[in-house]
């Protein structure tokens, strides 16, 4: 985890993969520092500061998500991602809003899980390769001489090498399959609910005293046998309160589409009292709640919560001044111009030009782009973004996929070759398909 990161190194880090959109990145930047420094705070004062979650306005594909989905990676973060829309007021069928909050605690929980299983890699790995040269070489008997033992032994420590470095993969032995426990969707069901279900669940398992037992390879069961020594191995309790508190303090909950639970003033459907309902129910979630969840109680006065949306058709006022009350810090994201839209072709870490590259190198193709290519490019997805619905830097795909179809449908041709995609050819591809508006719409 690299909290201690400044906002300088967090938006140098964010650059390698965003391009542009330079407020956005300071704001959120800001915003995580804000929650380091909190935490070198007294116990008293540190309740006193609350995160200044962040509204960001702006089309689809200019890098919204993106940008917060990059910040909780590279600080080891529970993040989830959820879309407005999707909630309904409580009372009607549909998810309720802290469904959400639940949701952050599993990626919470899961997230420290996987860690505990980084950290405790070589005890999981010497588990499964013990239990396997057992199965190869079963233990003798009580009462056996001290000569037999002592020979046992250099076997086994033989036996053992030869698991470890592969050269036994092929043969075949019987391992027992652990019953894996049945995980509920937690949905709308209280977590009393939810945790009766489970128990249930576990005295039926438990009552079943056969264990299955299945023939496989040493190579697939060095791969069956991590799930057996993680549960052995793993302090449950201990990842389970851990989760809890990491959700609670460092927890962040980015909802997109808030624009589409917005009422605009001349807008009076019947669907708006439903949408209004939402908002009321996602205040209090926002502002500091106690939300139970199956792992426990978890107390939302520290999640952070970006917002985001497109606000076309309504604009933030429309949200209920509560709402907008606790959404302090604003930022509105470029749109994005034809010299953006080139850098991200190319500057990015992992660019889309060199993910098409790569795939087709798979297939021993080299595909080569001209930089005027590239340009061209550019200025059609633009040209195209300008035309129809502006999608941003989504566009870029569907332009890329049309210009390499025939290329990629028909790589076994060009095996071992170079392919230098020019100007002409992507002009040829979507000239046509650019400048005719009805064919655009459907097609780009």
């Amino acid at each position: 985890m690299k909290e201690e990161m400044t906002p300088r190194e967090i938006v140098s880090y964010l650059d390698e993969y965003i391009i542009g959109q330079k407020e956005a990145k300071k704001r959120v930047a800001i915003a995580l520092r804000n929650r380091y420094r909190r935490k070198k705070l007294s116990k008293e004062l540190q309740d006193e500061v609350v995160p200044k979650n962040i509204l960001m306005i702006g089309s689809t594909g200019v890098g919204k998500t993106e940008i917060a989905r990059r910040m909780a990676k590279i600080l080891g973060l529970p993040f989830i991602k959820v879309e407005a829309s999707k909630y309904t007021e409580v009372g009607f069928v549909g998810r309720d809003v802290e469904s959400m909050v639940r949701d952050l605690t599993n990626a919470s929980i899961m997230l420290v899980k996987e860690e505990q299983k980084e950290k405790n890699q070589d005890a999981i790995h010497n588990y499964v390769i013990n239990k396997i040269t057992q199965k190869l070489l079963p233990p003798l008997p009580k009462g056996t001489t001290h000569s037999k033992q002592d020979e046992y032994n250099l076997s086994y420590e033989k036996m053992k090498k030869k698991v470890i470095d592969g050269s036994v993969d092929h043969l075949k032995i019987e391992i027992e399959i652990p019953k894996k426990s049945i995980e509920f969707q937690e949905g709308n069901l209280p977590p009393e609910i939810i945790r009766i279900q489970e128990s249930l669940t576990k005295v039926f398992i438990s009552n079943n005293k056969d264990t299955p037992k299945k023939e496989v390879t040493v190579a697939e069961a060095k791969e069956l046998l991590k799930i057996e020594a993680s549960e052995e191995l793993l302090d449950m309790d201990s990842i389970r309160i851990e989760g809890l508190k990491r959700a609670e303090d460092d927890g962040i909950i980015f909802i997109d589409e808030i624009d589409k639970i917005a009422v605009s003033q001349g807008n009076s459907s019947r669907q708006d009292p439903s949408k209004e309902g939402v908002q009321r129910d996602l205040l209090p979630i926002v502002e500091g709640s106690s939300v139970s969840t199956k792992y426990g109680q978890i107390k939302t006065d520290h999640i952070l919560f970006i917002a985001a949306g497109a606000f076309h058709l309504s604009k933030p006022s429309d949200l209920i001044p509560e709402l907008q009350g606790r959404f302090p810090l604003r930022v509105e994201l470029d749109s994005l111009d034809e010299e953006t839209l080139y850098q991200i072709l190319t500057q990015p870490k992992n660019s889309l030009l060199k993910q098409y590259i790569a795939l087709m190198k798979t297939e021993d193709v080299e595909i080569i782009f001209d930089d005027s290519a590239i340009r061209a490019l550019a200025k059609l997805s633009q040209r195209a973004n300008e035309k129809t619905e502006d999608i941003g830097a989504r566009r870029l795909h569907t332009v890329l996929e049309k210009v390499l179809e025939d290329i990629s449908f028909e790589a076994d041709n060009y095996k071992g070759q170079q392919v230098h995609i020019t100007e002409m050819i992507v002009h040829n591809a979507l000239d046509t398909l650019v400048e005719n508006t009805d064919v655009a719409r459907y097609i780009l």
